[in-house]
């Protein structure tokens, strides 16, 4: 198996440029999946996000998901669940609109390290989104602007622990997946493993990291690429051992923006159709919520019947 692509951002700078783009590229049309480093978001940062998330899940979320464990008798279960995952997760919003300081339980370092981390997030977000247009051939800022809508992107992280699990051959961490946003930037624990990308049938290992960035692609950037970048299914193995810290953040399309292949990449392949729909974020999303352990494929069919209903209109009567 090829190594796991690995893209020190540095060598952007200088006369490595275009052999790092390339690897960016083969990651982005054969993985789905790469792994930055020297990205710009300082250690100690990085450290302070990792002691006071972990520091937080030990003070007001442990004992909660040990009571819900208890409740759903999970620690004898015989045959596989299927309906839950082996996780204890928060969700923090940071645009269009903060909910940061919603969270009562959250002390006042831990709201304001977490904002300042999705700053930094936010603008690597969109630093790598016009290295995917450069690679593509679009315009600067194109993908920024697909995903912009009346209110600008959605952006928000997925705060996760995965704590020791006793029957991981029975309970995933998370089940199989593919994310249906835009592109997702995720720090994960260094020491404790379990995030897996499906490879060529085959389930891959991202390996943890310190201070790295791990990135994947979501369903909105295989719609605008027509196919050329994929989403990819991707997993968390829970472990027996240790408890597994994993900060995703999300940068997102608005809630109404609309969201189709990009013209300049079909006029490129001109002998390749149009093979995905045009569709309103938010539709894709509500649909998503009930489907998401599901094949991304049915998904994209069901918004191309929308597509057709909506363009062919309501029918004239004589």
């Amino acid at each position: 198996m090829e190594a796991f692509p690995v893209i020190n951002m540095e060598k952007l700078n200088g006369e490595e440029r275009g052999a790092t783009m390339e690897v960016i590229k083969d990651a982005c049309e054969n993985w789905g999946f790469f792994e930055l480093v020297n990205h710009g978001i300082s250690h100690e940062q990085m450290d302070a996000v990792e002691r006071l998330t972990k520091g937080h899940y030990r003070k007001c979320m442990e004992q909660r998901f040990k009571e819900l464990v208890a409740a759903k008798a999970l620690e004898g279960v015989q045959t596989e669940i299927k309906d839950m995952d082996w996780e204890s997760t928060f969700f923090l919003r940071h645009l269009p609109v903060s909910n940061v300081s919603d969270f009562p339980d959250l002390d006042d370092e831990y709201k304001k390290v977490m904002k300042d981390f999705a700053l930094k997030l936010e603008k690597l977000a969109e630093e790598l989104l016009d290295l995917l247009c450069e690679n593509l051939g679009l315009e600067k800022g194109y993908l920024k602007k697909a995903f912009h809508g009346s209110k600008g992107p959605n952006f928000g992280t997925k705060v996760s622990n995965y704590p020791p699990c006793p029957k991981p051959d029975l309970i995933k961490g998370l089940r199989a997946h593919t994310d249906a946003g835009g592109i997702i930037l995720l720090f994960q624990d260094d020491t404790v493993s379990g995030l897996q990308l499906l490879k060529d049938g085959q389930w891959v290992d991202v390996p943890p990291m310190r201070h790295s960035i791990v990135v994947n692609l979501g369903d909105q950037l295989e719609v605008i690429t027509n196919g050329k970048y994929k989403s990819v299914l991707h997993r968390v193995v829970a472990q027996t051992d240790g408890n597994r810290m994993s900060i995703a953040s999300f940068y997102n399309p608005g809630n109404d923006a609309v969201i189709y292949p990009a013209p300049a990449l079909l006029e490129k392949e001109a002998e390749k159709d149009q093979v995905y729909p045009k569709f309103v974020f938010d539709d894709y999303m509500k649909l998503y919520a009930g489907l998401k352990f599901q094949a991304k494929e049915p998904r994209f069919e069901a918004m191309k019947n929308v597509e057709a209903s909506v363009n062919m209109g309501p029918i004239a009567t004589a």
